[in-house]
């Protein structure tokens, strides 16, 4: 098969873009000037329609092409380079019954590493969080070894490298490891924007599911430390009685 190059899949994505929605893309994901989002393009796409041309296309986009997309200013044609980037990540993990091949160790770390290079250009909280998990995270599950990657990237200065810190431990908390969350919480408790005490109070959310015991201490160790926001969202799941218990302490 022929490769396909950036400039085709922005052509296919541009060719159904829509003036009325994209007015609205750019309300909610807080485009204005001072926003978080601030001067972000949107070609007005709904995400299946997104991944119905990355499924097209999959396997047969080099990553020098991969790297275009992701630099491109339309906000769908980022997202799309970093849903290619899930798809090469799902391509090289082991087949059930499989002996774990070193060649597709080194793809995933190659393209973990290569996502790690450009993350900074997952500039809103939907492509951080349609990538990271199933990026990031499925390379930290296959390396354990190099859990510590997320404390370098908690400790970053740009927000939406800090968001994807947390957001990884998404698959982590799936495949029942759930002390890097802990970790990765702590540093970011008292972080001031709400996008990061929102991915916080989810995770914890979500390690809760797992293992409730550990939930109940992390509460209990740090909920004077927490914002109302993050408070909110890992006591979501929560019955009604225990979250009333939180929200009054």
């Amino acid at each position: 098969m022929d490769s396909i190059v950036a400039e085709e899949i922005e052509k296919s994505l541009l060719d159904q873009g829509d003036e009325e929605q994209a007015k609205h893309l750019m309300r909610f994901f807080r485009t204005n000037p001072g926003e978080y989002g601030a001067g972000d393009r949107f070609i007005g796409l709904k995400v299946p329609q997104t991944r119905a041309i990355v499924k097209l296309v999959k396997g047969r986009v080099p990553l020098h092409e991969i790297k275009k997309l992701l630099y491109n200013s339309w906000h769908e044609v980022r997202l799309a380079g970093l849903l290619l980037l899930v798809e090469e990540m799902n391509s090289s993990l082991p087949k059930k019954g499989d002996k774990e091949s070193w060649i597709k160790a080194q793809r995933r770390e190659e393209i973990a590493r290569f996502y790690l290079d450009h993350a900074h250009q997952a500039n809103n909280w939907d492509l951080v969080d349609m990538s990271c998990p199933k990026i990031l995270g499925l390379w930290l599950v296959y390396a354990p070894e190099h859990i510590k990657i997320l404390e370098e990237l908690a400790a970053s200065d740009n927000l939406w490298v800090q968001r994807i810190a947390m957001v990884t431990n998404w698959i982590l908390i799936r495949h029942n490891i759930i002390e890097p969350t802990k970790s990765i919480a702590t540093k970011l408790l008292n972080h001031p924007h709400d996008l990061i005490q929102k991915a916080v109070g989810w995770m914890l959310r979500e390690m809760g599911k797992k293992d409730k015991e550990a939930l109940d201490y992390y509460l209990e160790t740090h909920y004077k430390e927490m914002s109302r926001t993050t408070l909110r969202y890992a006591i979501e799941k929560l019955p009604e009685n225990q979250r009333q218990f939180w929200l009054k302490r």
